[in-house]
């Protein structure tokens, strides 16, 4: 049962006031939550199991049936995550800053590090974003909006729209999330009037809690296959209601389509400032041959909050970011070739102060990337329980 309920006035005006009802989720719901969270991850860990049934009793399994055992996995860890997620939110041991922060420049930051990913989906997100500023806690706000592109990729049958702008007076910055939830060939059907499960799920109620421990009430409508989620931000700085009429509106299209030439020109004009940058949440790409490294790094950030995945080679982590790119990759430096470099050009065109840090076998001085002569972080593996997390707290908050 969805927490916010679209009321079937016209979703603009409804929109208008939506803050003003914001509160604090109930015990009752965070309770739906956990039952939520339980199903998500029993359900495809008992697909899992059956096909761990089936190769115990065959003593085989084809590769469709090792493609659904590791979607399976997958889908159980995203859930565990997700869930990890929601704990921190409702653990009430949050302490949100007031910062000021440029909305805009934030939003088209976590676009830029999302867009291999919608790329690889073949999804366009289609933007018209107002130059907006807003006070607001920059970690909460950097979750909401990577919350936004994880529910609204996972749920669309089409392209995604996104459009920033400010509310007639009093000012209020206005974000709308537009796409259709069902594949257009299909809105016809009499079924499309239902919701499907993807709109409701973890992702849903990570974005929903997130907005609303920042105050900010998600008001969700959908009609003939069409999602349209607001979200309003209360403390809009500055600007008068035609203020940002003085800027014209920048449209470009990121994923499965161009970047206008404008925008791929100016990428770097719209990344997240440092304090945009939470390390709880971000993930990490752990690439090292040795099995003991690869542990001995993920037990060094373990109390970060970190998302963290290990691949064992140059050419797996190839493989692991075409799909979407972490924020950080920690690697062996035996590993530093021809692949890595090739591989750190790609990602740097993409996000020109992505987190690199090198582990080195041998004794060295601990070096954040802005004391090297190429932009790489290092550390040795000796320092790594007393340093790692020190340096990537650094690496992945930098900004130019």
């Amino acid at each position: 049962m969805p927490m916010s309920n679209p009321p079937p006035s016209n979703p603009i005006s409804a929109s208008a006031a939506a803050n003003d009802v914001a509160g604090e989720p109930s015990p009752l719901q965070w309770a739906e939550i956990v039952q939520q969270l339980g199903a998500e991850i029993a359900g495809p860990l008992s697909l899992a199991l059956e096909r761990i049934h089936d190769l115990v009793s065959t003593g085989q399994i084809d590769r469709q049936s090792l493609r659904a055992l590791r979607e399976s996995v997958s889908q159980a860890r995203e859930a565990g995550m997700l869930g990890q997620q929601l704990a921190r939110l409702a653990s009430g041991r949050l302490k949100l800053a007031r910062e000021r922060m440029h909305l805009t420049q934030v939003l088209r930051g976590v676009l830029a590090q999302r867009s291999r990913e919608t790329q690889a989906r073949g999804i366009q997100v289609r933007q018209i974003l107002k130059p907006v500023e807003i006070m607001a806690d920059g970690s909460l706000l950097f979750a909401l909006l990577n919350a936004l592109m994880d529910w609204a990729l996972a749920s669309t049958h089409s392209s995604i729209d996104l459009r920033l702008d400010l509310t007639p007076w009093p000012a209020k910055a206005r974000l709308v999330c537009r796409f259709a939830h069902r594949s257009l060939d299909l809105l016809a059907d009499p079924r499309a009037a239902q919701s499907p499960q993807a709109l409701n799920s973890l992702a849903w109620r990570l974005l929903e809690q997130t907005a609303l421990t920042m105050g900010v009430l998600p008001l969700r409508e959908s009609e003939a296959g069409i999602t349209e989620l607001t979200l309003e931000f209360p403390q809009t700085l500055g600007d008068e209601p035609n203020a940002a009429a003085a800027t014209p509106d920048r449209e470009e299209t990121l994923g499965g389509g161009r970047r206008n030439k404008q925008g791929s020109e100016h990428a770097a004009d719209y990344l997240p400032s440092s304090n945009s940058k939470p390390l709880a949440g971000s993930h990490v790409l752990i690439i090292s041959q040795q099995r003991e490294l690869r542990s001995l790094i993920q037990a060094a950030v373990q109390h970060m909050g970190l998302i963290v995945d290990l691949v064992g080679s140059m050419a797996e982590a190839s493989q692991f970011c075409l799909d979407g790119l972490p924020h950080g990759i920690v690697f062996e430096s035996a590993l530093r070739d021809e692949d890595f470099e090739l591989l750190r050009a790609e990602v740097m065109r993409e996000v020109t102060d992505f987190c690199f840090v090198e582990v080195l076998d041998e004794q060295h001085l601990t070096q954040l990337s802005t004391a090297t002569a190429d932009g790489l972080a290092r550390i040795s593996r000796l320092h790594l329980e007393d340093a790692l997390a020190s340096v990537l707290m650094f690496e992945l908050s930098k900004g130019l």
